[in-house]
């Protein structure tokens, strides 16, 4: 049921894979900045990943940051080196290791999974919540809960009202039981793309696939579920065609979902 306390508006322009801006009311927060146009770039590993499309907006055309969610600093999909540069002088919200890597900008600051802090943009609070994640092992990633005093309480089930960022991630059990406990999801922006990787072990499942998306949605009991993340890089294994078609097979979250046009700044709520 669709809280009437939620006093703000969010919108979402989609510019490259997870690179997004997410904008409460007047604050844009700007989600794993990587402006890079296609080509192969090198991790800090050594491997070579190939990205197959420029994105729809260049660094010249963002309106003004007033935060960075970064779910992680070592992967060349989530940050390239152009939007490295977004991160000078402004609040960036990343993992524990991502600020001690991102030393010294003093606005970085680390989550650990539930762990919160309260920031003021643009005259705007926000409490701001690390998630947990599965991505690749070895390395720390994080998804994001933000929350603010317009966003309101569910009448329903007395929970505060909440945007969710996914981060990269697979679906995992302190997701689907953890975020239903703790917050009433009025916008969830999933990482898609059911993105492979390579290891010794052999190849394992690094972001969610359409079904998992639609499985964590329903889960979490998400109002609005916008997926990201989901082209632009050959490793990635599912079409957004395969993703639209597995979230539209879902009849309990179909209508839930709002696919957004890179480039295009769409309101979802």
């Amino acid at each position: 049921m669709r809280s009437s306390s939620f006093k703000s508006s969010v919108s979402v322009t989609h510019i490259s894979t997870a690179t997004a801006i997410l904008t409460i009311d007047d604050v844009n927060f700007l989600l794993d900045p990587a402006f890079g146009n296609h080509g192969d770039f090198q991790q800090r590993d050594g491997v070579l990943l190939t990205k197959t499309d420029d994105p729809a907006l260049g660094l010249e055309d963002l309106p003004v940051i007033d935060a960075v969610l970064l779910s992680h600093e070592d992967h060349v999909d989530n940050l390239d080196t152009s939007g490295r540069t977004m991160l000078n002088g402004r609040h960036v919200f990343t993992t524990l290791d991502g600020a001690k890597n991102l030393a010294p900008r003093p606005g970085v600051r680390g989550l650990a999974p539930w762990e919160s802090t309260t920031v003021t943009l643009n005259g705007k609070q926000f409490k701001i919540t690390g998630t947990p994640t599965q991505h690749l092992p070895g390395g720390e990633c994080t998804g994001f809960v933000l929350e603010s005093p317009s966003f309101g309480v569910n009448e329903a089930d007395g929970l505060p009202n909440v945007v969710y960022v996914s981060g990269d991630t697979v679906h995992i059990p302190q997701l689907a039981n953890e975020l239903p406990k703790r917050y009433h999801v009025v916008v969830a922006l999933m990482n898609l793309g059911k993105a492979i990787a390579p290891l010794p072990t052999g190849p394992l499942q690094i972001t969610m696939d359409g079904a998992q998306g639609a499985q964590l949605t329903r889960d979490i009991g998400a109002e609005k579920m916008v997926p990201l993340h989901f082209e632009s890089w050959k490793h990635f294994t599912e079409s957004v065609e395969d993703a639209r078609a597995e979230l539209a097979a879902d009849a309990n979250i179909k209508d839930k979902v709002v696919w957004v046009v890179p480039g295009v700044k769409t309101v979802i709520v």
